[in-house]
């Protein structure tokens, strides 16, 4: 098999850059081990109920401020449908509620409520650092990798803000405490930081880049954050009907093992079941031990760079609690993210982000209940080779997550109906994360920007993106990264690079909140949000017993039609048909079917793709 283009993980920053290769007509393969797209975005189900896997707090969207992931839907003509929360999030510190606004000068002086010591130098510090965002990021939109910048575009900020730019630039290699000793000197403050930055790059004050803490201490706010309209199923799955709808492939459920050299160059992969795929040009969007501790034969790489990436330091492993619960023991003022610091003076496993979506997406869950998640750290040893000890574990975790949510919530451990736990091993084991380290390296001094992967590979014709890379983590970041990788390959092909253009149509729709399931799907018509509704009761089944023994993918087709991916559908229910599957089988064997006796309707969803939506359901 031969492709153009194979792209080694299908995460956003993979599918980012598929996506858009594929817009330009390059014929890509994206390989990935999961059954569904999108690595940490993502969701699983679990009697009906939706709970987003990692990322639920999603930047870039916005008209103002980094909107890398606006930029891209622009570039790729494909509409989505997102929500904007009304605040980025609350921090839950020292029995204060800081509620981050997007307007900064209200959020300078609640801020300053809090810590009156330092009212003017919040003030101060805030102004200055709005000023330099503006300068730097907003008036000269570049939506590329450091390392890829356009010198020219940069000179032009440069003669235009050199002030701005000179102290931006002065950031690169200094902490982020030394920007905040320069306005600051509570102590207590600097603990209020350190918290936001552990939130932000998984690193103290004192380990951040001072040119990262300034940017995202400014950009959540102007920019805001949103979550996909209907859950994070959306997001990758746009990219990934990008890719197919221009002759793409999505290899799922195949895992890359080793990248295949001829005359010590890249020229494709080998996969688990020993299957060779060939490509002109490859992209990796995984991280950087797996790229040389594993799949990079030391023949083809020095121990110096193997050593290299052998020593980054990764992030801490995190720890996920996924549960349901009843409505009335979440507050009315709860927002849908909330930061609750345990412990204000140093970084422990009481430190929890909890993500409580069903806020402003109803169709989450049932109307008399909420679904959230919590992920914070975990510093306990996961590495066990009992099952039975790693098992009691994972309930020993539970139940302290569960109280943590309790100090928060009231009454919340008696009001679930359901909870489990994803451990670093989970997480490693569906995302290939390192340790379950979710965000790849940590970034900070000594292993940031320029002292990560690059976009381009000691190989012409090997590209990196991804959270080893100079971005880092965080969705509109990976999001670049893959960006980057696109423009990258496209300079090389001598092919068009996608670049910002002021009159670009947007394709980004925000939605009116609570998002309800009549209010899902606007921009398609009834007779496809029937069928898209139809499809989205799906449990996706980690082992559906639907496949039966022609091993049909069902549930791949009905991910693909409930986020309107049409054309994807067809190809699989194609090869469906020719098997000769029964479909009354399937429903048989739905698990829905079993426990409700109610199946997904997988004839219907499968005569609509097979009659190109011309009957009338």
């Amino acid at each position: 098999m031969r492709y153009d283009t194979v792209i080694i993980g299908g995460g956003l920053s993979g599918l980012t850059a598929g996506a858009l290769l594929s817009k330009r007509g390059i014929k890509v393969g994206v390989v990935d081990k999961s059954y569904n797209p999108g690595g940490s975005c993502g969701i699983f189900k679990r009697d009906g109920k939706i709970f987003d896997q990692g990322a639920s707090m999603l930047y870039g969207f916005g008209e103002k401020g980094f909107n890398a992931h606006r930029f891209v839907f622009n570039c790729l003509e494909e509409p989505i449908d997102v929500i904007k929360h009304d605040l980025l999030y609350c921090v839950n510190f020292k029995g204060h509620k800081i509620h981050f606004w997007p307007d900064l000068d209200m959020f300078s002086r609640e801020l300053a409520e809090v810590f009156p010591l330092e009212k003017e130098n919040i003030v101060r510090f805030y102004k200055e650092m709005e000023k330099m965002y503006h300068h730097v990021m907003v008036e000269n939109p570049n939506y590329t990798t450091p390392d890829e910048t356009d010198k020219i575009a940069s000179l032009k900020g440069f003669l235009k803000h050199p002030l701005s730019y000179a102290r931006f630039l002065t950031y690169l290699n200094k902490s982020a405490k030394s920007l905040l000793e320069k306005y600051f000197t509570d102590p207590e403050i600097f603990k209020f930081f350190n918290k936001l930055t552990s939130t932000y790059c998984y690193s103290t004050v004192e380990e951040s880049p001072a040119v990262l803490a300034a940017v995202m201490f400014v950009d959540n706010h102007i920019g805001g954050s949103y979550y996909p309209a209907g859950s994070t199923l959306f997001l990758p799955g746009k990219l990934e009907k990008v890719i197919e709808e221009n002759g793409g492939q999505m290899l799922l459920e195949k895992e890359v093992v080793k990248i295949l050299f001829q005359n010590d160059r890249p020229a494709g992969v080998r996969l688990k079941d020993g299957e060779a795929i060939y490509a002109d040009n490859l992209i990796y969007s995984g991280d950087v031990w797996n790229l040389y501790g594993k799949l990079i034969d030391d023949s083809h790489s020095t121990r110096e760079r193997r050593d290299w990436a052998r020593n980054l330091v990764p992030t801490y492993p995190s720890i996920v609690l996924y549960a349901e619960v009843g409505k009335d023991v979440i507050p009315e003022d709860t927002q849908p993210v909330e930061m609750l610091v345990g412990n204000p003076d140093e970084l422990d496993e009481s430190e929890v982000t909890v993500y409580i979506c069903s806020i402003d997406d109803k169709t989450l869950c049932p109307p008399d209940r909420h679904v959230a998640v919590a992920i914070g750290p975990t510093l306990e040893d996961w590495r066990m080779e009992s099952r039975e000890e790693y098992q009691n574990k994972k309930e020993k975790e539970k139940d302290r997550l569960l109280s943590v949510m309790e100090k928060r919530f009231p009454g919340f451990s008696k009001a679930v109906y359901h909870a489990e736990v994803a451990t670093p091993r989970t997480i490693e084991r569906y995302t290939n994360k390192y340790r379950g380290s979710v965000a790849g390296p940590k970034q900070m001094l000594g292993q940031h920007m320029f002292k990560r992967l690059h976009t381009r590979s000691e190989w012409d014709n090997l590209f990196f993106c991804g959270e080893s890379t100079v971005m880092g983590t965080g969705t509109p970041t990976v999001t670049t990264s893959g960006l980057s990788a696109a423009n990258a390959l496209l300079r090389k092909s001598g092919m068009k690079p996608f670049t910002y253009n002021p009159d670009m149509k947007s394709f980004v729709n925000i939605l009116d909140k609570p998002v309800t399931k009549e209010s899902l799907y606007s921009g398609y018509s009834e007779i496809e949000k029937s069928i898209m509704h139809r499809a989205s009761a799906c449990e996706y089944c980690e082992h559906p017993a639907c496949i039966g023994i022609h091993e049909a993918d069902i549930r791949g087709i009905m991910r693909r039609v409930t986020v309107g991916n049409f054309t994807g559908a067809k190809r699989i229910a194609s090869a469906v048909r020719e098997k000769g599957v029964s479909l009354e089988e399937c429903e048989e064997r739905c698990i829905r079917n079993m426990k409700y006796g109610t199946p997904v309707s997988i004839g219907e969803v499968l005569h609509y793709l097979a009659d190109d939506g011309r009957s009338v359901l």
